[in-house]
């Protein structure tokens, strides 16, 4: 029996191969984009389930009521890493502190390299997977040791075992390799830190760590724990929770564990729980691939129920020779499972051809698992079953026909028949439009936040940062001095962070008026005094830092956040406390965008700090050749600093790359609305060929009549225009109301504006007449004698 509706099926898709063609094609096009979206999710939620203990690894989590708000950080204070092992030894097998991954300069001969870098506590190589290639994940034990990756260690000492020999670290200190570990795949939280360095150097060599050893307000330290088996994160996060309340001031900390498998997924915090982040990304792209997979599946069912007139005498021959309603049903079936394992080698061919766009697009590795048994069972048995949803409802139709009516070919589509077709191609344009929509919102919101005013003047500026102790030791005026000498610098400062990332939170401010039970949290930045005029900031009130006021050492400049914050209403002249000193404001300068452009300002102090600067920002000089100046300040650098590379970065390309992520979203949506609009549009082409030569005879009538071409253009697209206005009105409350939905993420955000949808509309409009006009026009121009003759 199945051989023989085989056998049948590939007779009927050779009969009709434009609709087959069509048939497949759609099929193959939804079927490519949901195996490419179910790729990416099986990237999502595997991330780093490479770790064996994943399951029993997390970070501490501290959670504030700051300027009003809960807010909860990764950034913990160091004391609290002892407090969990004296007061909770039992819970955790492994506590491990860790500074935040910054780049390093790692030096062997003449090789150089800049390799970000972690201080860790000799426990977090033990919680980790490492696959160790040569030495021991134990030696960060010694505080002259180091672990590096494969390839690191292959940059640094070519082919072979490097354990035991040294390399140079920041110019400052010579590290013993102690182990190289396979590098890690790139899902996983650490992949992108090649170096792991002992903590104890650390303590021993930075005074500013050292200090914060017993400092429960210093919170810039990242801690990871490890529990025991058998020990349920909620029994712990109940018991920790209060430990910091006794030591810091306001009493309002508390702490809980965030487990590695959320990491990824869940990193959006709302009253210290972790409830949002990737993850709502994650179901909408899961949501589009089963839409753009049941557009394809409606294309099947629209065409076949249209071309039921073409079919009926084939049931009633059927029928009439004994065949029952299930087994024409089970034709029909046959018929679209081929169809749809037909899609399937096409898919393959497709996907495997573009898998390194999309990769490229996504910024992901993913490959097909060709040799998984799992992967062909599934991708088999997702298109058995859209081959089974495809055809469904037309076998369920076409298997309902009365044998006599068909036989005396005098059957003609019923109302519901008809309006059911209607109604999936509503549903298809619905769905086209409303991603259209949601691609227009997404790239109005993108550009939105790109014209966001930064507060300074990021063109022609670059930032180097300070990574060895030549460049930490150099007097500023020197080097300041030696840059504007070149002539192709017309500014220089320093800084303690750069000007694209966030700076030093402190909550450990006083000011006149304070509400007591106001905990405020406040960036603060160390600057020198050439900071405001390098960077062209604008000063709102007061003054910029000056030399010629030699009291500015003790002064400080506000953001308008954090002017905002203090509530004075002439701030110029006040005094805020912090870090234990009264300092004077003596300017308020416009907001700047250190973070995400897409969210609310944080409050910012600026102060003269010229022990604690990190980052070195260099204004070029718009009339000197790019490539002569970088040259030049490469030459002042290498004279001071020969120990490192000179490296640098655009400011302009840091604060782009604060868009990539949202501008890759944009990017998948454009492509998957396209990829939708396309099998809605193909849809359309296979229905208006079909109702074109349904109606050759009316054509031909007409034309004989005295129609114009214009006029019978009109007659058959009109009912498709019907249609897609139909959707658009459909579409665009629920793109409206789903846009709202993700608008609400961004503090910084655009209003919803009625011509994106329209635009959105318009757009399907247009595509779906052009596609439906070619037709028209083709059945319009032919000639009338030829549809009107007898056969």
């Amino acid at each position: 029996m199945i051989k023989n509706h085989l056998k049948i099926a590939w007779r009927n898709l050779q009969r009709n191969r434009m609709f087959s063609i069509i048939n497949i094609t759609g099929l193959a096009l939804g079927l490519s984009t949901a195996l490419f979206i179910a790729l990416w999710i099986g990237d999502e939620f595997t991330f780093d389930t490479y770790h064996t203990h994943q399951g029993r690894i997390a970070q501490v989590m501290d959670t504030q009521t700051i300027n009003g708000e809960s807010v909860t950080s990764d950034a913990i204070a160091i004391p609290v890493a002892d407090a969990l092992r004296e007061r909770f030894g039992d819970d955790f097998s492994r506590v491990a502190l860790a500074v935040p991954s910054f780049t390093h300069i790692v030096a062997h001969g003449d090789k150089k390299f800049s390799a970000d870098g972690m201080w860790v506590q000799a426990d977090l190589p033990h919680m980790l997977t490492l696959d160790m290639i040569y030495g021991s994940r134990d030696g960060l034990q010694d505080p002259s040791a180091a672990l590096l990756t494969q390839s690191l260690a292959n940059a640094l000492f070519g082919k072979g075992d490097p354990t035991g020999r040294t390399f140079r670290l920041d110019n400052m200190a010579d590290m013993q390799v102690a182990g190289v570990f396979a590098d890690l795949p790139q899902n996983t939280t650490f992949s992108e830190t090649p170096l792991f360095l002992p903590w104890d150097k650390a303590m021993g060599t930075f005074q500013w760590m050292h200090e914060a050893g017993q400092d429960w307000d210093n919170r810039g330290w990242k801690l990871f724990v490890e529990l025991e088996e058998q020990v349920r994160i909620e029994q712990v996060n109940a018991k920790i929770k209060d430990i910091a309340k006794p030591h810091v001031k306001g009493g309002n900390e508390e702490l809980s564990l965030h487990p590695m498998e959320k990491w990824r997924l869940y990193s959006e915090f709302q009253n210290g729980e972790a409830t949002h982040g990737r993850i709502d990304m994650v179901y909408r792209f899961g949501v589009i691939g089963l839409f753009v997979l049941c557009l394809a599946c409606i294309n099947f069912m629209n065409l076949s129920t249209a071309k039921s007139e073409k079919r009926i005498k084939e049931v009633g021959v059927l029928k009439t020779m004994g065949s029952n309603r299930s087994q024409l049903a089970g034709q029909f079936l046959v018929e679209a499972v081929l169809v749809a394992f037909l899609a399937l080698l096409l898919t393959v061919v497709i996907v495997f051809s573009l898998l390194p766009v999309f990769n490229q697009l996504t910024a992901k590795q993913l490959n097909l698992p060709l040799a998984s048994p799992y992967f062909w069972t599934s991708l088999m048995g997702v298109t058995f079953l859209t081959g089974l949803l495809s055809g469904s409802y037309p076998a369920c139709y076409l298997s309902t026909f009365s044998p006599i009516t068909a036989l005396k070919g005098a059957f003609k589509p019923g109302h519901v028949a008809v309006w059911v077709r209607r109604g999936l191609v509503v549903g298809q344009f619905t769905i086209s439009i409303a991603l259209m929509a949601a691609f227009v919102v997404m790239d109005r919101q993108v550009q939105h936040a790109k014209n966001r005013p930064v507060g300074y003047h990021p063109e022609s500026l670059i930032t180097i940062g300070m990574n060895t102790p030549e460049l930490y030791g150099i007097a500023y005026d020197v080097l300041r001095d030696e840059l504007l000498q070149t002539g192709v610098v017309s500014d220089m400062a320093m800084s303690s962070t750069r000007s694209t990332e966030r700076p030093v939170d402190n909550s450990d401010f006083d000011w006149a008026g304070k509400d007591p039970g106001l905990v405020p949290l406040m960036g603060v930045v160390g600057v020198t005094h050439d900071f405001g005029s390098t960077l062209g900031w604008q000063v709102n009130a007061g003054r910029d830092f000056s030399r010629a006021f030699p009291s500015d050492t003790g002064s400080v400049v506000l953001n308008e956040a954090a002017a905002k914050l203090t509530g004075f209403a002439d701030p110029v002249g006040q005094t805020i406390g912090f870090y234990g000193k009264e300092h004077t404001i003596i300017g308020v300068v416009d907001n700047m965008v250190m973070e995400s452009p897409y969210q609310s300002i944080q409050p910012t102090v600026f102060t003269l700090g010229y022990d604690w600067l990190n980052a070195i920002t260099v204004r070029l000089d718009s009339a000197s050749p790019l490539n002569t100046a970088l040259a030049e300040i490469e030459g002042v650098f290498r004279q001071i600093n020969p120990g490192a590379p000179f490296e640098y970065a655009f400011t302009n390309g840091e604060y782009a790359q604060k868009f990539v992520e949202e501008e890759r979203a944009a990017k998948l949506f454009s492509i998957f609305a396209v990829l939708a609009i396309s099998i809605a549009c193909l849809g359309v082409f296979g229905l208006a060929a079909f109702m074109a030569e349904q109606r050759t005879k009316e054509i031909g009538i007409r034309k004989v009549l005295g129609a114009s071409v214009s006029n019978i253009v009109g007659l058959l697209s009109k009912d498709f225009v019907k249609l897609v206005l139909i959707a658009v009105i459909i579409a665009s409350p629920i793109a409206w109301w789903a846009m709202s939905y993700w608008l609400q993420g961004f503090a910084y955000r655009i209003d919803l504006q009625w011509w994106m949808f329209a635009l959105a509309g318009f757009s399907a409009l247009m595509i779906a007449m052009l596609t439906v006009t070619g037709q028209a026009i083709k059945a319009a121009t032919a000639n009338p004698v030829e549809s009107l003759q007898e056969e």
